[in-house]
């Protein structure tokens, strides 16, 4: 049964979330960190990618860089930038994008429930990757980006959401990307109390997204109990920072392909060989959106093309059956020979927010042919995490992306 703790969260001062509030630090190169942190002082990006008070020529690593981050943190505290709850709260948080709203709990949950196996992921992480926020969040003494969970839909949680936004919320904002973000705190304790208690009840928890920041956050950790000889499991660093939603509210995106090459393939010889494995059709549409599982769009040469998995290579595996796998398994691999997607520099993955034209310019400007995918369910998901099993690079792409800096998690009372 799943542990979600209540916090002394740490929040923006009231009036300055919109102004504070970032998307999460690895949506941006460093080039695009600097520009948005030169426009929007205020923007928690500063603190989050503190390379960005430095010469290009500081290495993002140096230990400097993260001693500047807790500097800044800690002088954005001091001056009231960030005031801090004074009981154990939980929180709700709203995001609404193109007339769809989801809603999370905000809260800490249980890094020892991440190792049991309650909380499960369904994708690897990277040590290099991880080491950059292990030493973020060490530093800093703070959980600033939160982990991404999501839960099968349970009545007494919805309930408690339900009657949690009858009050006026703490902040109510529009990004600049068109997403609404708003925010209510729920401290009384009794209800306080009634969503421990549904939380106990809730037999897993799924990462949806923020798998190294939750591997870091696991780290960190596992390096604090080590250093602590009267350690308890009670500690703030024996949680996360976490806002955790039902999976009715949530939407999966498409993930979609673009190659640089044809693997020295004429066009005819490629789309003879595709054909081999998948029926080959003029898309209904251009640019093609897949409408169902088991089909996909390609572009290739101008032309939009329908594909569709013919009955031998389809399974009922819960990964093998993926469509992302089935693409990678009957077209990437054998056709184009990109044996592995996390390492090959011939393949790129395209978020779907950035839409179907996205795929059309990146095959005019530097690949041969694309691949416009049908999304991965949420069903999928946890089909594959309760296994146990882990899904193919870039198997998923969850919109809207939780911003940082609306809660802050402190390892220390």
């Amino acid at each position: 049964m799943a542990v979600v703790k209540p916090f002394r969260a740490f929040r923006p001062k009231p009036g300055t979330e919109a102004a504070v509030a970032a998307l999460p630090y690895d949506v941006y190169n460093r080039a695009e960190a600097v520009e948005v942190v030169r426009e929007n002082p205020d923007s928690f990006l500063a603190i989050d990618r503190a390379e960005t008070q430095f010469d290009a020529g500081t290495d993002t690593y140096d230990p400097k860089v993260y001693e500047k981050a807790a500097q800044m943190l800690q002088s954005r505290i001091r001056d009231g930038g960030f005031v801090r709850e004074d009981r154990d709260s939980y929180y709700l948080y709203e995001l609404t994008m193109d007339g769809r709203t989801q809603t999370g709990i905000v809260g800490c949950a249980s890094v020892e429930d991440y190792e049991s196996g309650t909380i499960r992921k369904h994708e690897n992480t990277r040590a290099d990757k991880e080491e950059d926020r292990i030493r973020h969040v060490d530093t800093t003494n703070m959980q600033t980006g939160p982990i991404f969970l999501a839960y099968r839909q349970n009545d007494a949680l919805k309930g408690l959401i339900a009657a949690g936004k009858k009050k006026a919320p703490l902040c109510d904002f529009t990004a600049d990307d068109g997403i609404r973000h708003r925010v209510w705190i729920l401290s009384d304790p009794e209800v306080v109390k009634k969503i421990g208690e549904a939380f106990a009840a809730v037999p897993r928890l799924y990462i949806a997204d923020g798998h190294h920041r939750c591997a870091s956050a696991v780290r960190v950790s596992r390096m604090r109990r080590d250093a602590n000889p009267e350690h308890t499991g009670q500690e703030q660093y024996n949680f996360f920072l976490s806002v955790i939603f039902p999976d009715e509210d949530l939407k999966i995106l498409d993930y979609n392909r673009v190659v640089k090459d044809l693997a020295g393939l004429s066009e005819e010889e490629f789309l003879s060989k595709v054909s081999e494995k998948f029926e080959v059709s003029p898309a209904p549409v251009s640019p093609y959106q897949p409408t169902e599982k088991g089909t996909f769009g390609m572009y290739l040469a101008g032309t939009w093309y329908r594909l569709e998995a013919k009955p031998e290579i389809r399974s009922t595996d819960e990964v093998e059956g993926l469509d992302v796998s089935i693409l990678q398994r009957e077209l990437l691999g054998p056709v184009l020979g990109i044996e592995d997607p996390k390492t090959d520099k011939r393949i790129d993955f395209v978020g779907g927010i950035r839409g179907l034209n996205e795929l059309e310019r990146r095959v005019g400007m530097d690949c041969r042919v694309a691949f416009s995918m049908y999304p991965t369910s949420i069903g999928e998901l946890f089909a594959v995490a309760d296994k146990g099993r882990l899904m193919p690079p870039k198997s998923t792409w969850f919109e809207p992306k939780l911003r940082s800096g609306l809660f802050l998690h402190s390892l220390s009372e």
